[in-house]
């Protein structure tokens, strides 16, 4: 059997798919969601083969969601936002079900990601949509993380500096530092460069925080921020960093 869950937070959005997919007896509905956090712990628990995934839900998006995922599921998309209907056929998303959808449109989205699901070699890359979506405002302004088994939203505001550490990057900010599984490049790509500057190969500033720079050894130096931390600025991070000031 084929397990499948349900994550949207419209009730009769989530009657739609489970009427439709009474079609399909292989696949099994073990759980439906009301939003991104039971969405998160149903798939940790039940390990589906398949998701179907509003994007806009209320506390965290479909797309911030699978960031979160340790082992990503096949997904196709069901939402009323059109705008998301080209990134995620540009990056092969399984599918993409613009609300209202058709009980045919339904039933060929499903075929289409049974065959895919018989040949694996040729599913669809999830990661890239999630790189491709984090284009989008909503994502540029926030940063979602799992601490403890729970779910945390920062503001990139509040975002002090990030450090490259190993397979993560460090999420500096005033209550502390926290862990995404991202690289520096992809923040540096997505992150407003008006507000953040890659002055190291392993720091990310956010030259708000910055109160001073300091000359430090082998013409490198250091910007001192108002929480007193210090940041290495590296030789070709310091005009980076003065332009950026405006110095």
């Amino acid at each position: 059997m084929i397990k499948a869950v349900i994550i949207d937070d419209e009730p009769l959005a989530r009657e739609v798919v489970k009427e439709y997919l009474l079609g399909f007896p292989q696949i099994e509905v073990v759980q439906e969601c009301n939003d991104g956090f039971e969405g998160l712990k149903a798939i940790q628990q039940h390990q589906p083969d398949l998701v179907f995934l509003d994007i806009q839900m209320p506390k965290i998006t479909g797309f911030e969601m699978l960031e979160l995922v340790e082992k990503l599921p096949a997904v196709i998309f069901t939402t009323a936002f059109e705008e998301h209907a080209i990134r995620a056929f540009e990056v092969n998303a399984v599918d993409y079900l613009l609300k209202p959808f058709s009980a045919e449109r339904f039933e060929k989205a499903v075929q289409k990601w049974l065959d895919h699901f018989h040949k694996p070699a040729e599913m669809p890359d999830t990661n890239a949509l999630l790189e491709a979506a984090a284009a989008t405002p909503l994502q540029n302004n926030r940063v979602v993380i799992r601490l403890n088994g729970k779910i945390k939203i920062i503001p990139v505001s509040e975002i002090h500096y990030l450090e490259a550490a190993d397979d993560y990057v460090k999420v500096v900010t005033h209550e502390g530092s926290f862990l995404k599984n991202k690289t520096m490049a992809f923040f540096e790509k997505t992150l407003d460069p008006a507000q953040f500057t890659r002055v190291h190969r392993s720091y990310i500033l956010n030259i708000n925080q910055v109160t001073r720079i300091e000359p430090y050894e082998k013409e490198n130096h250091l910007a001192i921020l108002r929480s007193g931390a210090k940041v290495l600025v590296s030789k070709t991070g310091y005009p980076k960093l003065k332009a950026a000031l405006g110095l």
